[in-house]
């Protein structure tokens, strides 16, 4: 069978001169290595995407993390911080694609950015800055440290008993995951159900399938050293499996 193919929904960056549809590599290895899956780079188009065609061709579908944040007037904020980077080209892309992908019941897996874009999405709102709630604690990385270790394991998450998550990590109820966030869920949209949450109480997955549909979302960065981390291979490789289970059953269909 032809390998399942993961739509990942590129950035917008301007390199030099240029402007340019991107996506980070590592994310793209994730889905390679981990997921088994061959990733195919949706330019942010926004409403002159054709969706429909986009999806029709989609067996998953991957939301990265990036370093721009999801406009707060998606969620009827004001921008709290102006020079932290918006991505409008990549919103109008993402939050119809992803209501969209819902639609059809193919498995969706959301990184970081993408944790925050479903939520929005689907209705909920975000803390703009968790460091300044109250009772919540700095969850971004130190950028004066070497890339390795902004991205090692800094907190603990308490997955959901019996949750989806647990169950793809073998009933794991205890995790300690990286944190290289600014942002954060405010209030969870309707229908998402928690997976995880770090100790102050901020939510650090989610899952959100309909009719038994893969539907996963992380706040942290499991595509980080894929394949030294075993509970990152097996998220990925769950998600993987979705993915062929989704094309298995659109062939049988068309």
């Amino acid at each position: 069978m032809p390998s399942p193919i993961v739509i990942v929904p590129a950035c917008t960056a301007q390199i030099g001169n240029h402007a340019f549809h991107v996506a980070q590599m590592k994310y793209l290895d994730a889905v390679v290595r981990g997921a088994t899956c061959l990733p195919l780079v949706l330019p942010a188009f926004g409403a002159e995407t054709d969706f429909n065609t986009v999806l029709a061709t989609a067996d998953g579908l991957m939301l990265t993390g990036a370093y721009s944040n999801v406009h707060p007037s998606h969620y009827q904020q004001e921008v709290h911080n102006p020079a932290l980077p918006q991505d409008a080209a990549r919103d109008a892309t993402t939050l119809p694609l992803i209501r969209a992908a819902l639609k059809r019941g193919i498995p969706i897996f959301a990184v970081c950015r993408g944790f925050q874009e479903v939520n929005v999405a689907l209705g909920g709102s975000l803390h703009q800055a968790v460091q300044e709630v109250e009772g919540k604690f700095d969850h971004r990385e130190d950028k004066s440290l070497p890339q390795e270790q902004q991205y090692a394991p800094v907190h603990q998450i308490s997955l959901t008993p019996n949750g989806e998550m647990a169950q793809i990590l073998d009933g794991v109820l205890q995790l300690k995951v990286n944190s290289l966030h600014g942002q954060g869920i405010a209030e969870l949209a309707p229908g998402l159900q928690v997976e995880a949450r770090a100790d102050d109480g901020l939510i650090e997955a989610y899952s959100f399938g309909q009719s038994g549909s893969f539907a996963l979302a992380v706040q942290w960065h499991p595509e980080w050293d894929l394949m030294n981390n075993p509970a990152s291979i097996k998220i990925f490789n769950a998600f993987g499996q979705a993915c062929r289970d989704y094309q298995s059953k659109r062939g049988k269909s068309e």
